[in-house]
């Protein structure tokens, strides 16, 4: 009974070179990655770690087949560097030939000191948190990233390139990038659970945690303002794609862990948030969820909650900022966004309730998320400092309604950029922020900290740990394994890592606190395995 469980989160961000629009975007995510390997304050230095892609296992998929690589996109092939980049990109394309040098996106992969992995991924850089116990970590860590890429542009700016990351999902032009959240789940949930009673979740879930957008349809065709930044690019309730016919429910059974025990749930429609709160409460409430698909007693009235037609849905719940549309229910019945987010919350309560006294994650969740829920329904306003879509819509309908602006006005779609926009001194959330507009869970200490330490209570400890302490030694590193470099040794030594759990500061941290070498940590480590 409980929220936490072993979550990361993966971040595509934006990019633009505002001197050169029609700059190669892969070129100058490389440029990003390679920058910040050879100089980041947690790239552990040496030029950076190179990824290990033992374990990946992209086309395995969750119905219980597999798809064949000859049938599968380049784009969904991510076990192979070779196609990090959108296929058709040769290597001639990816640099400016009149520096003299071109950058292979293969080269442009790095794992840091905090166990997040930093890399080119289809003409984005991105950023990986490391693997974390509980929601609010997932929240921090993610938070990280934000630190990473801000430093990534100094450097960028240090070497004559003034390179703009966004935290968001969309360029209005037609393209989105994702932000996915992965949560290790029990093999033994059947999924055709996952698909039943999580689909009205995921349609409905925006109203919670949505980063908000100017313009409706993939290319901004209508004018308007809308909760979701991802919900216009969904077109499918189920399948294995992330990148193109993109679902509800994403079926990539890659777990980087125990198969026999455990599934890794992707999920990929989901906004790239910088509020705190908007970002707890989607990876809390989509945690606890899972928490009662495993508990195997899942209510009756569930069952009620079954979408007419869960892609349209997706698109209507997005595009009514008033939330009072209401949606057709598969029972004939119809229900707002709000009612549906309502009666999960209410069943999840009750069985926590059932199930004893809930934990400090568990409580906080249920708290926030009825409290938003209560502000919405009340006055949409009123969740401002809380709800990032609302904040934003908020600021825009304001600036609209004074200067008389219909929604694609070009005013409104630069300020809806620049929201996202990752130097401090342009953000508008920096400064919403500053002026005390946004409920913040985490100190800036404290994401400090988190952009150079690993989580304590994963095996990303163990993965960040060697990189800070010994990154000359660190051959390459991955979710399942740490490969390593030993001085005297023939061959490399692998470190496999394919319990999420282990290889945390409870049981490593005084072998890498007290060692003096990598010799010495790994003659501590294969003591202590015997």
């Amino acid at each position: 009974m409980t929220a936490r469980r072993i979550i990361g989160m993966e971040t595509e961000y934006g990019i633009l070179e505002p001197m050169d629009p029609y700059a190669n975007s892969i070129e100058l995510s490389a440029r990003v990655v390679e920058g910040y390997a050879a100089h980041g304050s947690s790239a552990g230095g040496q030029g950076g770690v190179q990824w290990d892609f033992h374990g990946e296992d992209p086309l395995n998929d969750a119905r219980g087949y597999r798809l064949e690589r000859a049938s599968a996109d380049p784009s969904q092939l991510t076990d192979d560097p070779d196609q990090l980049a959108p296929s058709g990109t040769h290597l001639q394309n990816v640099a400016r030939p009149e520096e003299g040098q071109y950058v292979h996106p293969r080269a442009a992969n790095t794992v840091l000191t905090n166990g997040a992995r930093l890399y080119v991924d289809h003409a984005h850089p991105e950023y990986s948190s490391p693997e974390t116990s509980n929601p609010r970590e997932a929240v921090l860590w993610d938070r990280a990233g934000e630190n990473v890429m801000r430093e990534a542009m100094e450097f960028a700016k240090q070497s004559g390139r003034e390179i703009i990351l966004y935290k968001n999902n969309v360029d209005g032009k037609g393209a989105a990038y994702g932000s996915h959240e992965n949560y290790l789940m029990r093999r033994e949930v059947p999924f055709s659970d996952v698909i039943r009673y999580m689909t009205p979740f995921f349609v409905t879930r925006p109203i919670i945690c949505g980063a908000g957008r100017v313009g409706l349809g993939q290319r901004s065709e209508q004018s308007g303002f809308q909760i979701s930044q991802r919900a216009d690019y969904v077109e499918n309730d189920v399948g294995l794609e992330t990148t193109f016919n993109r679902p509800i429910i994403n079926t990539r059974d890659e777990p980087h862990a125990d198969a026999n025990k455990w599934r890794r749930l992707h999920v990929i429609g989901g906004d790239a948030n910088l509020f705190d709160v908007s970002n707890l409460l989607k990876v809390g409430t989509t945690s606890l969820l899972l928490w009662l698909l495993e508990s195997g007693e899942i209510p009756l009235d569930l069952d009620s909650l079954m979408l007419d037609d869960p892609v349209t849905a997706t698109w209507i719940v997005s595009q009514d900022p008033t939330l009072k549309v209401k949606l057709e229910m598969h029972d004939g019945s119809e229900r707002t966004a709000l009612d549906i987010q309502q009666a999960y919350l209410d069943v999840i309560r009750g069985a926590v309730e059932r199930a004893g006294q809930p934990d400090f994650d568990t409580d906080e969740i249920l708290t926030l998320w009825q409290q938003v829920l209560d502000a919405l329904k009340k006055d949409v306003f009123s969740a401002a400092k809380q709800v990032e879509w609302v904040a934003k819509y908020q600021l825009m309908e304001g600036m609209r309604q004074r200067g008389g602006l219909s929604w694609d006005n070009d005013k409104l779609r630069a300020l809806d950029v620049q929201w996202h926009d990752v130097r401090p001194e342009r953000s508008i959330v920096a400064r919403l922020d500053a002026a005390g507009a946004v409920d913040r869970i985490f100190s800036p200490h404290e994401v400090d900290y988190a952009t150079h330490h690993a989580p304590e209570a994963t095996r990303a400890y163990l993965r960040g740990g060697l990189i800070e302490h010994y990154p000359q030694n660190v051959s390459s590193a991955g979710w399942d394994g740490i490969t390593l470099d030993i001085p005297g040794y023939r061959d490399l030594v692998r470190i496999p890592t394919p319990r999420p759990s282990r290889g945390t500061y409870e049981l490593v941290g005084d072998m890498l606190e007290d060692s003096t070498s990598i010799e010495d940590f790994l003659v501590r480590l294969t003591g202590a395995r015997n």
